[in-house]
């Protein structure tokens, strides 16, 4: 996501900005998310896209961007850590909420926006328009940065391995170390 769009939002800056001004909040640019992105990263564009769906569709902006930003407030590392609760999908909702609750204090759709966020990967059905706006953005996010960084990896690719057979007609040879 591109940090100009956000930063030069005022009204949005002016709901997250206490926030991401925490260390706790800022920890998160150290930890890889989706393989390509910063939990920081993705958590700023939950919130960015779940506020800005949220002002289309006339949804407390305020409980969008805020519980966006703190939607997946942990700090370990989810591939390798376990946990006998049960699964990430399950556990790290509530640390986040948790980890939240010691920040600032959250409303209870706050609250619910945070603990039903994996809704589809766990059963808990989100009580609020909003707890599902944040749910569907946050899967979008999390497929874009895992996927769109492969796209972008075969397309480099394909235009190096295509400049090579044009170059090699232009020459009448073929290439025969294509992969």
């Amino acid at each position: 996501m591109t940090y100009q769009k956000w930063e030069q939002d005022k009204e949005f800056m002016s709901l997250i900005s206490d926030l991401l001004d925490r260390d706790e909040v800022q920890q998160l640019k150290e930890i890889t998310q989706h393989y390509y992105s910063t939990r920081l990263d993705h958590s700023i564009s939950v919130a960015y896209r779940s506020f800005s769906i949220g002002k289309k569709l006339k949804c407390d902006t305020r409980a969008l961007a805020r519980a966006g930003l703190l939607h997946d407030l942990f700090y370990y590392d989810w591939r390798s850590t376990k946990f006998a609760e049960g699964s990430h999908a399950y556990v790290h909702p509530r640390i986040a909420c948790d980890n939240a609750e010691k920040l600032t204090a959250l409303s209870d759709l706050e609250k619910d926006i945070i603990v039903k966020h994996m809704w589809g990967a766990t059963i808990a059905f989100p009580k609020y328009k909003e707890s599902y706006i944040v749910t569907m953005v946050d899967k979008y996010c999390a497929c874009d940065e895992a996927i769109s960084p492969l796209f972008t990896k075969m397309k480099q690719s394909f235009s190096s391995q295509w400049s090579r057979v044009k170059q090699s007609l232009s020459i009448n040879t073929i290439p025969t170390n294509i992969k």
